[in-house]
């Protein structure tokens, strides 16, 4: 970015190396971080509540004299000092202490409190109060004390007194001016950025406290549509950098020959949204400018068919399809059900994994190379050195959320070592529905298409939550459901013993299901095993030789029993929305009516017994995925730290929808009409992490 556009206090701190160092790991490198890192929350030390009528339930500052200081050993070793005014007394209690302050708070001395006024063994109290010696008639704080987050040696005195200097005293020219333009500031009346930093670093004696700790106060709304923005003008500037590069034009210049005769093969008919995404993936695909698209679609919704079909268009133009999955279960149960459909039309697919032999891999390597794969389905194998390909032209990631950027971009670097220097086309798929707010902020530089409707004669699937002390009527209707032909799976979260987690392991519960099943054909699959056993066992689940399957998570995606009509996870609790979602969707794939019963051991932890509650009550997963939101929040829910999204700091996505869509509006202004002001933005509230792809 050149100097016109820089913005000012992007210079180093002047501090020591050893404090750059602890503030580096708070992700502060110059003045405009430091005045960007706002408190996490205020306390209100401008005010003294009389004891006895201080409010309950949320921190408050008395102010008193120590009439009793006493160390008690019972029920535990404790610091007990009453303090009285003129309304009454409490006593302060301090579990943790040194010999030092024992003697500073001796009796007849003056001190203040702040913190939440209780009823315990010793009745009104506060445990641990932040606690100041002070003079009779001592003036109050002036403004509210903010609190920032800190990292060891930095304590919160030093990180206030430095914030204060840069704002106060070094006044660095343009530190706060304005990046917005003045309309667009009328226009959405927006508190000034100076004053809204001042304001929120010390806010006035008169500043509602509920509003500031709510993050509701104007001028908090102002940062976070500052921060809104910038992500939004990021988002737009990696959108347009993408359109101006150029990719293979896929059109449909042979009148969908292929696309007619795969339609034609198969049993059943597309459903309307299937058919509606492949026609916007079709034009994404005969345009000149890369396509970017997400296509999600809740589980079981047919998302393979769509991405056939666009793979089918880049065949019949002469160019390669590569489809990428996380597993490679999944990624081989893609191959064989791609290879059973394209076999008639005459097209080679080729599978390519890590665990393949060298004298497998070979031939392979030099079928896509030359041509004669004209589709290459794999995992992370595609994207290996030794890997060339022909003629690249679409590749299709499937689960990419379970990528890494590096890898993501590293399939896409395939293509481009053509001669031609054309940029393959992208398609990811994703069966982890992604919240609209979400959507219009982390994917805001994508085209997504949304297959909103399961193909017909899939039956709901029925869920139970059963305790753990209850095993023994899960037995009973395993063996009832395998007496009537159906299969079963029984999915354990963890391979080996874990003391910290107590967890079944699969191996145990495989040994301990044969002896009680003795009359099944029970079978084990896990993330260790060979990735020949591995497809040898799924493969005789899938032929009905074996009734009962022992699993662990690798069965979460892709796996397509229809006859598989119930299944038991262990230690529900344990596991996320997301996964249980997915698990889920591995039954009901059939006509018949499907059951998921989710073990659980007792007691829950609360943010268990809310995650147990959302999967029992709600099927559809865009709105499971919008309460995992809620509860997780976007880093966790987009596994955004190792996918390089710089994360929102300030702004929540289910409070601040309202200023989410205004950002979105106005970052397209800013681009078209005031482009230097929107770099300025920019680089103000990302600096260096601006050159992240989305890929």
């Amino acid at each position: 970015m050149d100097s016109s556009t820089s913005v000012p206090g992007e210079a180093a701190l002047a501090v020591s190396p050893k404090m750059q160092e602890k503030l580096a790991r708070l992700g502060i490198h110059n003045a405009m971080d430091l005045v960007l890192h706002l408190p996490i929350r205020y306390e209100d030390e401008t005010h003294v509540f009389p004891i006895d009528h201080a409010p309950q339930g949320r921190a408050v500052q008395i102010e008193g004299v120590i009439t009793h200081n006493e160390v008690v050993l019972k029920p535990r070793r404790q610091l007990v000092c009453r303090i009285e005014d003129r309304s009454g007394s409490l006593c302060m209690r301090l579990l943790n202490f040194y010999g030092s302050q024992v003697k500073a708070y001796a009796v007849g001395k003056r001190v203040r409190l702040l913190g939440e006024i209780r009823h315990g063994f010793f009745g009104a109290e506060m445990v641990h109060p932040k606690c100041r010696i002070v003079q009779e008639n001592e003036p109050l704080a002036a403004a509210m004390t903010p609190v920032y987050a800190v990292t060891a040696g930095l304590p919160q005195k030093t990180l206030a007194k430095l914030t204060h200097q840069v704002l106060n005293h070094l006044q660095q020219p343009g530190l706060l001016d304005e990046t917005l333009p003045e309309k667009i500031i009328r226009q959405y009346r927006l508190p000034e950025f100076r004053s809204s930093i001042l304001a929120l670093h010390h806010p006035p004696p008169e500043t509602p406290v509920d509003l500031l700790q709510s993050r509701m106060y104007p001028a908090w709304q102002r940062i976070k549509f500052d921060e809104l923005l910038a992500q939004q003008l990021s988002m737009r500037l990696h959108y347009r950098q993408r359109r101006s590069r150029t990719a293979p034009q896929l059109g449909q210049k042979h009148k969908h020959a292929l696309h007619d005769r795969f339609l034609g093969q198969l049993d059943f008919k597309l459903t309307a949204a299937q058919e509606k995404v492949a026609a916007e993936i079709g034009r994404d695909l005969a345009s000149q400018h890369p396509m970017q698209r997400l296509l999600q679609g809740d589980v079981g919704s047919g998302k393979t068919i769509v991405a056939a079909i666009a793979a089918l268009q880049a065949i019949e133009n002469g160019y390669q399809t590569a489809m990428m999955a996380p597993t490679e279960i999944l990624a081989e149960q893609h191959f064989q059900k791609l290879s059973l459909w394209f076999a008639p039309l005459g097209i080679q697919v080729a599978w390519l994994s890590g665990g393949q032999k060298k004298k497998d891999r070979q031939p392979v390597l030099a079928a896509i190379e030359s041509g004669a794969a004209m589709l290459a389905v794999g995992t992370h194998a595609l994207f290996q050195e030794q890997v060339g390909f022909y003629r690249l032209g679409l590749a299709i990631i499937d689960e990419q959320h379970r990528f890494g950027v590096h890898q993501r971009l590293a399939l896409r670097m395939k293509g481009m070592q053509q001669e031609s220097g054309l940029v393959p086309h992208q398609l990811m798929m994703s069966a982890t529905p992604i919240p609209r707010t979400l959507s219009m902020s982390y994917f805001a530089d994508l085209d997504v298409s949304i297959i909103d409707e399961l193909p017909p004669g899939r039956s709901p699937v029925v869920t139970k939550l059963v305790a753990d002390n209850r095993r023994r009527e899960v037995v009973a209707r395993i063996l009832q459901a395998c007496r009537q032909g159906k299969q079963v799976y029984w999915v354990c979260p963890l391979i080996e013993e874990s003391e910290t987690l107590q967890l079944q392991t699969a191996m145990e519960t495989y040994e301990t299901l044969c002896k009680i099943f003795a009359d099944l054909n029970v079978g084990l699959v896990h993330g260790r095993l060979p990735a020949q056993e591995k497809a040898g066992m799924m493969t005789r689940f899938k032929q009905g030789e074996i009734q009962l399957l022992v699993a662990t998570t690798v069965i979460e995606v892709g796996v397509d029993v229809p006859n598989a009509s119930l299944m038991v996870i262990e230690n529900a609790e344990r596991m996320g929305l997301s996964q249980l979602h997915q698990l889920r969707g591995r039954v009901g794939r059939g006509t018949g009516a499907s059951v998921c019963i989710l073990l659980y051991q007792q007691p829950l932890s609360a943010i268990a017994r809310k995650r147990l509650k959302i999967i029992f009550e709600h099927t559809d997963g865009f709105e499971i995925a919008r309460q995992d939101l809620h509860l997780r929040g976007p880093g966790e829910f987009l596994g955004a730290r190792q996918s390089g999204m710089p994360m929102l700091r300030f702004a929540d996505l289910e409070q601040d929808g309202a200023l989410l869509t205004a950002a979105q509006s106005v970052a397209d202004e800013m681009l078209n009409v005031y482009p230097e002001s929107a770099q300025r933005h920019i680089q103000r509230w990302l600096g260096g992490k601006t050159e992240y792809l989305r890929v």
